[in-house]
């Protein structure tokens, strides 16, 4: 089974604008979809491409499309691990990339958990060693804590009837049981605006929370530029608005010389700029790209420069 296609491609290697003898590091390598497209214009003896994923099966996947290559590192880890970032502590980038979410391999495979439209264990683990499962949060957490993760990270108006029906349902064992009590909680079982299917957020929601994406992402983001050389890029692409709220604001806040209260006259933080904006709005896919791979549709890229 193949990954998705890589998103926002073209526009990812126009804006890294690639050195062949420069270093780049996919943080989120999934398929190595970018990073093939990197390492096709670097110089095989003085470029490097770094890829690092949480998920080994990406890792295994990406080791063997890469086999014709030899100037590259691959990195078993999640990207706010510090053991990883010890591990880079000797590079610095002129380039890295962020492609948050899940992948379509992931969701395409039963057993990860991930789909609502296939029935498997409700697992939704990116790191297979992880401890914590889907099934865990379903079926021990609190009525009360279970709405409030999918109110806030679903962003679901509907999360207390859901985390009631849940709790009222236990045990459910799979994803399949899981995505049609959630759409019990509706009088259809598509969203009329967007026919996206009703359970669509609350398993967004659980692989969230079970993942703790959005609390390693601001950290993972400082790690980043603080490696990037001057005058290299990073560049995130993001598919929800809680995690583009988190890269706009962490951007937003890096490029400013003082992020003091604007009520304050003189500048008390210290703090100064250590990227510029590139784009000052949100990069978005083509309508072409986004007929060819409906999985780009709600892709935001935002990009930044080291000072």
């Amino acid at each position: 089974m193949s990954y998705h296609e890589p998103v926002l491609l073209d526009k990812i290697i126009q804006m890294f604008n690639i050195k062949k003898t420069g270093n780049y590091l996919d943080m989120t390598l999934g398929g190595g979809g970018h990073s093939i497209e990197i390492l096709k214009k670097l110089d095989e003896n003085k470029g490097l491409l770094v890829g690092v994923d949480q998920d080994i099966d990406a890792i295994n996947y990406a080791d063997k499309r890469f086999e014709n290559y030899n100037n590259y590192e691959l990195y078993n880890h999640n990207f706010n691990d510090e053991k990883l970032w010890k591990k880079l502590e000797e590079y610095k980038f002129d380039g890295i990339l962020f492609d948050l979410g899940v992948s379509m391999k992931q969701l395409k495979n039963a057993e990860r958990g991930f789909s609502f439209n296939l029935d498997g264990p409700l697992d939704m683990r990116m790191d297979k060693n992880s401890k914590l499962t889907a099934a865990e949060v379903v079926n021990s957490y609190g009525k009360k804590l279970l709405a409030d993760i999918i109110y806030k990270y679903g962003e679901e108006r509907k999360s207390r009837r859901i985390a009631r029906k849940i709790v009222e349902n236990r045990p459910i064992k799979t994803t399949g049981e899981l995505a049609d009590v959630v759409r019990s909680c509706f009088s259809t079982g598509k969203r009329k605006k967007t026919r996206k299917d009703m359970a669509t957020r609350t398993f967004q929601a659980l692989r969230i929370y079970v993942n703790n994406e959005l609390n390693i992402l601001e950290s993972a983001l400082d790690h980043a530029i603080k490696k990037l050389k001057k005058g290299g890029r990073l560049q995130v692409i993001s598919y929800h608005s809680l995690e583009d709220r988190i890269v706009k604001l962490k951007f937003k806040r890096e490029s400013k010389d003082c992020i003091c209260p604007p009520e304050i006259p003189v500048c008390r933080c210290g703090h100064k700029a250590s990227v510029k904006l590139i784009n000052k709005s949100v990069i978005t896919p083509e309508k072409k790209e986004k007929d060819k791979n409906p999985s780009s549709r709600s892709a935001k890229l935002r990009v930044v420069e080291k000072i």
